[in-house]
C-alpha cells in the first residue's frame, strides 16, 4: 500500500513538474515573442532611420557631383573656346602665308622671266665681246708683231720677275725679323766668351832642326861607314838630312812624335858625346819612355784644367799626343783647351750642361792624334775613337758634326762649331802657306765674279771678307740680297777655309758731272 502511495506520489510529482515546465516554457515563449516583437519594431525604426539618412546622404552626394560636374563642364567649355580661338587664329595665319606665298610665286615667275631675258642678252653680249676680243688680239698682234703665244711668254716673264722681286722682299723681311734677336744674342754670347777667355798668340812650333856645336859633330853622327846615322834612322823611324847647312842637322818625319823623340835623342847624344849604336838604342829608349810619360801627364793635366772626369785612359793618351800635333802652325793641344774653355763659357750663357760642352770641346779634334794612320777625316775618326772608348752619344755626334760632315743633332754640335771657329780665327792663331793663302783669295774673287750682274769683286780682310760690286741696271735691291745668299752657298760648297767669310754685296748709284 505504501509502495503504491509512493508510486502515485512520484507520478503526481512528475505530472506536476511537467505541467510547471510547460507553464514556464509557454511563459518564456511569450516573453520571447514580446522581446522579438520589440526588437523587430526597433529594427524597423532603425532601418527607417538608416534609409532616411542614406536618402539624405545620397542627395548630398548627387548635389556635390552635380556641382563638380557643372564646374568641370564650365572649365572644359572655356578650354574648348580657347582651342577654337587658337585654331581660328592659325587658320588666319595660314591664309596670310598662303596669300604671301602666292604673291612671292608671282614675283619669282616675273624674276625668272627677267633673268631669262637678261641671260639671252648676256649671251648676245658675250658673243659680241668674244668677237671684239678676237679683233683686238688680231690688231695687237699686227701692231706688236708678236703672236699670242709670244705675248703670253712675255707676260709670264714679266710676272716671274715681279714675283721674284716680291719673294726677295718677303724673304729679306722674314730673315731680318728672325735674325734680329738671334744675331744680337749670338754676338753677346760670343763677345762674352772671347772677353772671358784670353790666350797668347801662337808663336812656337815643333822644331825639326838640331843645332850642332861644330861641323866635326856631323862626322860623328854619321859614324864609320854610316853605321851611326843608319842606327838612328832605324831606331827612331826618322830621316836625318845632313847637308851644307852649317852646324845643323835636319830631321824629316811625318809623325811629329817620332820627330820629337829623334830630336831629343840626338840632342842628348850630342851633349853626351858618346855616339855609337848601343848608346843610340839606350838613349832612344829612355827618351821614348820620357815622351810617353809626358804624353800621359799632358793628357791628365788637360782633363784637370778643363774639369772633366771619367775619360778613358786611352783617350787621355790621345789628348796628350795632340801636344805634338799642329794645324796651320796652331798647336792642336792648346787649340783643344781653348775650345773646351770657350764651350764651357758659351754653354753657361745658353743655360746648357757645361761639363758635357767642355768634354766635347776637349775631345773634338781627338782624331788628329791618329788621322795620319787611319783613312778619313779627323772629325769622323775622332767620333769613332770616342765611341770606342765609351763616350756618350751626345759627345760622339757633336765631334762627328763639328765640320758638317755629319748631321747636327743637338745644341752641342752648334756650340762646338762656334767655339772651334773662334779659337781658329782669332788673330795669331794660325799661319798658312803663302801659296794657299793667295789661291784662296783668287778663288773667292773668281766665284764672286762668276755671277751675272757682278761688275767687280775683291777679297779683303785676309780672305775673311769678299766685297762684290754689282751693276745697278741688272741687280735690284732685292736681287742683291738673293745674290749674297747664292754667293755664300757657292763659297761653302767649293772652298775650304778656317773660320767664316763675310759676303758684302754693294749696289750704289753715282751721278757724275764735270764743270768746264
Amino acid at each position: 500500500m505504501e509502495i503504491t502511495l509512493i508510486i502515485i506520489a512520484v507520478f503526481a510529482g512528475l505530472a506536476a513538474g511537467y505541467g510547471f515546465n510547460i507553464y514556464i516554457s509557454k511563459k518564456k515563449e511569450k516573453d520571447a515573442e514580446d522581446t522579438s516583437r520589440k526588437m523587430i519594431e526597433e529594427a524597423k525604426k532603425e532601418a527607417s532611420n538608416i534609409i532616411a539618412d542614406a536618402h539624405l546622404e545620397a542627395k548630398e552626394i548627387i548635389f556635390a557631383a552635380k556641382s563638380q560636374s557643372d564646374t568641370e563642364a564650365k572649365e572644359r567649355l572655356k578650354e574648348v573656346s580657347a582651342a577654337e580661338k587658337r585654331i581660328h587664329q592659325r587658320e588666319e595665319m595660314f591664309d596670310n602665308k598662303l596669300a604671301l606665298l602666292d604673291k612671292r610665286e608671282q614675283e619669282v615667275k616675273k624674276s625668272e622671266q627677267s633673268l631669262s631675258d637678261k641671260s639671252r642678252h648676256v649671251e648676245a653680249m658675250k658673243i659680241e665681246v668674244e668677237t671684239l676680243h678676237k679683233e683686238q688680239i688680231a690688231k695687237l698682234e699686227q701692231i706688236s708683231g708678236m703672236d699670242s703665244k709670244q705675248a703670253k711668254k712675255e707676260l709670264m716673264d714679266s710676272l716671274e720677275s715681279e714675283a721674284r722681286h716680291e719673294a726677295a722682299k718677303l724673304l729679306k723681311q722674314i730673315a731680318d725679323e728672325a735674325e734680329a734677336e738671334a744675331d744680337k744674342k749670338a754676338k753677346r754670347i760670343l763677345a762674352t766668351a772671347i772677353q772671358r777667355y784670353s790666350a797668347d798668340v801662337v808663336s812656337a812650333r815643333t822644331v825639326s832642326v838640331v843645332n850642332l856645336p861644330g861641323e866635326e859633330m856631323k862626322g860623328r853622327i854619321i859614324g864609320r861607314e854610316g853605321r851611326n846615322i843608319r842606327s838612328i834612322e832605324a831606331v827612331t823611324g826618322v830621316d836625318l838630312i845632313i847637308d851644307d847647312t852649317p852646324d845643323a842637322v835636319i830631321l824629316s818625319s811625318f809623325d811629329p812624335i817620332k820627330r820629337e823623340i829623334a830630336r831629343l835623342s840626338l840632342e842628348t847624344l850630342v851633349i853626351d858625346g858618346r855616339i855609337h849604336p848601343t848608346r843610340i838604342e839606350e838613349v832612344v829608349e829612355k827618351v821614348t819612355k820620357e815622351i810617353n810619360d809626358g804624353i800621359w801627364e799632358s793628357g791628365q793635366q788637360a782633363t784637370f784644367e778643363v774639369g772633366v772626369h771619367g775619360i778613358s785612359p786611352e783617350l787621355i793618351k790621345h789628348v796628350g799626343r795632340l801636344k805634338y800635333r799642329t794645324s796651320f802652325s796652331q798647336n792642336v793641344f792648346q787649340h783643344s783647351l781653348e775650345v773646351a774653355h770657350l764651350c764651357g763659357i758659351i754653354a753657361a750663357e745658353l743655360g746648357v750642361n757645361q761639363k758635357i760642352a767642355k768634354r766635347i770641346g776637349l775631345l773634338h779634334d781627338i782624331g788628329k792624334a791618329v788621322d795620319h794612320e787611319v783613312e778619313g777625316s779627323h772629325a769622323i775618326i775622332g767620333a769613332e775613337i770616342a765611341k770606342r772608348y765609351g763616350e756618350s752619344s751626345k759627345v760622339v755626334e757633336a765631334i762627328a758634326s763639328h765640320h758638317n760632315e755629319a748631321p747636327i743633332s743637338s745644341v752641342y754640335g752648334f756650340l762646338v762649331q762656334a767655339a772651334d771657329s773662334v779659337s781658329a780665327a782669332r788673330p795669331g792663331a794660325r799661319r798658312e802657306m803663302l801659296e794657299n793663302y793667295i789661291k784662296r783669295l783668287t778663288d773667292l774673287e773668281n766665284i764672286a765674279s762668276s755671277f751675272d750682274g757682278v761688275s767687280k769683286a775683291y777679297a779683303v780682310q785676309a780672305g775673311r771678307e769678299v766685297r762684290v760690286m754689282v751693276d745697278v741696271d741688272k741687280i735690284s735691291d732685292e736681287d742683291a740680297d738673293l745674290l749674297a745668299k747664292d754667293l755664300t752657298k757657292q763659297i761653302e760648297e767649293k772652298l775650304t777655309y778656317p773660320g767664316q767669310i763675310r759676303v758684302v754685296v754693294i749696289r750704289e748709284t753715282r751721278a757724275v758731272q764735270y764743270a768746264k
